[in-house]
């Protein structure tokens, strides 16, 4: 039943025949509509709104965050908003949706190209519903701040029905009205403050107040300009994050001025669109440092937001996503260097494991100054934004863009961890992560899914993720040479070892082993009714394929007699598994080609497959073949 009364201060309406009775936050929309954005009281205060459609906003072809605009309503009108990218989860876990029922507690108002925009900060969802409470309609465009300054406040509206119309003041303006005027957001003796969220290239004169939580190396680059050198920061306030980067002079004249973990007040910098493939946050902007732009302040410094991940939920994210994650570093590794290809230098890398209360482990690799720093093992550690690997089924990294603090005073989930790992943590067992073939992460399999070899190859191949397929076939032929690879004895490293004479030394942990642990690294081809391909597996996969027979056990017979060896590996051909399967590009001597992984072996489960037949045959398939 929908009550379509309404009074001054409230809307009472039912949401649904089986929901309580719900009360929407009369003429809020009115006020949200026509307040000016330094009109704290109007945009910090609570409004009881409700969802009436949530719609994804198409994104700057070179980013891909998404955006969501979100049309709310009191019961007697309706705005539209967009809803700040820090909520996106909310929509995403389908927890706001068409007719959800909200508080809204924090909101802003930003004007781009003198267009008005109400930015969502902050809402709880109250209750779900099915049913539109009242009949909401759109309210006109809001006066510019002149004409406000000479006329009264609209009355309110009307009760709302099925009949009812809004009054002629609020009818639609003639689409040639003028724009108002965009006034500051907020006021201060800085001028005016904008949320890093409403920041975008059409502005002109903006003041941000963030906190730094990342600040890079001084870098030198060279290219067909010349030699100069960057830095780059990562920015944070209450609504979000965003990248800045200073070359050259500003670079020199900045980088001494600029602290970590200090709060300023930022200007006069251009804002650009975001080069993804150097910063992994989810602002599709990004700004160009000026040396006139900063001024400390510490006071209502924000404080960092995080939106942990426990490391047994690392698998449901994809490879080279970015995520937050608190945890007791178990072991900390020697310092190590490698040289980059890509670079051409040396490059310092540390590796750590950690654990948390889900009794997983996984390793991460601290890189740079970072890694040079670090003599912290034993301590709880948030780390913010940081890169998801799939090497050993999940892995972490610490990039550019990343922040950790360790032992995090005011974060009450690091004590909570502090204690659970003194009390009784130290004593557990952790799982690590194990690799699966192509790396993991490819998902379960899917028999209702299951597609041929020629349709995998026909299908297309995402350029910035693996796409993953289920299908069954046949084993024909395993690579004999190169099956396997020395590694270390580490669980959390696996690394390759070399031989030093006197012992087995792998180069990332600094250890000595008398005789190293082998590991599967397979070539095969597999084929079914339609076509043959080249599949790629790993240590799991071998030792599903050969019995649980480990690569060292192979390693022992190859050692004893190449005939017993190779005769044990022709027995394990022609036979048939299931497979999830990882496509991904990569370049091989300057051409493109896609490689298939394996991220899951499973061998032929006979009750399923007749059960599988079975419903075929009863389903729709086999009526029709009938």
């Amino acid at each position: 039943m929908i009550d379509g009364t309404c009074k001054r201060d409230s809307v009472t309406q039912r949401a649904s025949f089986f929901t309580v009775m719900v009360q929407l936050s009369a003429n809020s929309c009115i006020s949200l509509h026509t307040a000016e954005s330094t009109d704290l009281d109007v945009f910090d205060g609570t409004h009881t709104l409700q969802v009436l459609s949530v719609k994804p906003v198409e994104s700057h072809a070179a980013t891909a965050v998404d955006r969501y605009r979100i049309i709310i309503a009191d019961g007697i009108h309706f705005v539209q908003a967009m809803l700040a990218t820090q909520l996106n989860h909310l929509v995403s876990e389908d927890k706001v949706k068409k007719y959800t029922i909200v508080n809204i507690t924090k909101m802003t108002c930003n004007y781009v190209q003198e267009k008005r925009l109400l930015i969502i900060l902050g809402l709880d969802v109250i209750q779900q519903s099915d049913v539109k409470i009242g009949e909401p309609t759109p309210l006109a465009p809001a006066p510019n701040k002149s004409a406000s300054a000479s006329t009264t406040p609209a009355a309110p509206a009307p009760a709302a029905s099925s009949s009812s119309r809004p009054p002629p003041a609020q009818a639609a303006a003639p689409s040639k009205a003028p724009r108002p005027a965009p006034p500051p957001p907020t006021t201060s003796n800085h001028g005016s403050i904008y949320p890093i969220e409403g920041l975008s290239p059409y502005q002109n004169t903006w003041t941000i107040k963030a906190r730094v939580t990342q600040k890079s190396d001084l870098k030198t680059y060279s290219n067909h300009r010349g030699d100069g050198k960057l830095f780059n920061i990562t920015l944070m306030d209450d609504t979000g994050e965003i990248r800045a980067t200073a070359f050259n002079e500003v670079a020199g004249e900045l980088y001494d001025r600029i602290q970590e973990g200090k709060v300023y007040y930022l200007s006069r910098a251009r804002v650009n669109f975001a080069k993804k493939q150097f910063s992994h946050l989810n602002n599709e902007y990004e700004l160009g440092l000026d040396k006139n732009t900063l001024c400390t302040d510490l006071t209502n410094a924000p404080s960092i937001k995080y939106n942990f991940t426990p490391l047994n939920g690392l698998e449901g994210l994809n490879k080279d996503s970015t995520c937050d994650v608190l945890a007791i570093v178990q072991t900390a590794g020697e310092l190590a260097t490698i040289t980059s290809k890509q670079q051409g230098r040396e490059i310092s890398k540390r590796e750590l494991t950690l654990v948390d209360q889900s009794k997983f482990q996984v390793r991460m690799t601290l890189w740079g100054k970072q890694a040079e720093q670090f003599n912290s093992e034993g301590s709880v550690i948030a780390f913010k934004n940081v890169k998801v690997g799939d090497f050993g089924g999940r892995s972490l990294s610490f990039f550019s863009s990343s922040n950790m603090s360790i032992n995090p005073p005011d974060l009450e989930a690091a004590q909570i961890l502090r204690g659970w790992f003194d009390d009784k943590g130290k004593q557990e067992e952790f799982q690590a992560y194990q690799s699966t073939g192509g790396g993991g992460g490819g998902g379960p399999f899917e028999r209702e899914k299951l597609k041929s070899i020629a349709e995998v190859k026909a299908a297309e191949v995402d350029e910035t993720k693996p796409t993953s397929h289920s299908i069954k076939a046949t084993l024909l032929f395993i690579k004999h040479d190169n099956m396997w690879y020395p590694s270390c004895q580490t669980s959390t490293c696996n690394k390759k070892v070399t031989d030093a004479g006197d012992g087995w030394i792998c180069d990332v942990c600094k250890k000595k082993f008398p005789k190293p642990e082998y590991r599967y690294i397979m070539s095969m081809a597999c084929a079914d009714h339609s076509e043959q391909a080249w599949l790629q597996g790993f240590n799991e996969v071998g030792t599903v394929i050969f019995g649980g027979k480990t690569a060292t056990e192979l390693e022992a017979m190859k050692e004893e007699g190449a005939d017993a060896f190779t005769a044990f590996v022709q027995e394990h051909t022609c036979e048939t598994f299931n497979f999830v399967l990882r496509a991904k590009k990569d370049d091989y001597n300057g051409q493109t080609r896609v490689r298939y992984g394996i991220s899951k072996i499973l061998p032929i489960d006979y009750r399923e497959e007749m059960k599988s037949m079975r419903d075929q045959l009863l389903g729709p398939w086999g009526q029709t073949a009938i």
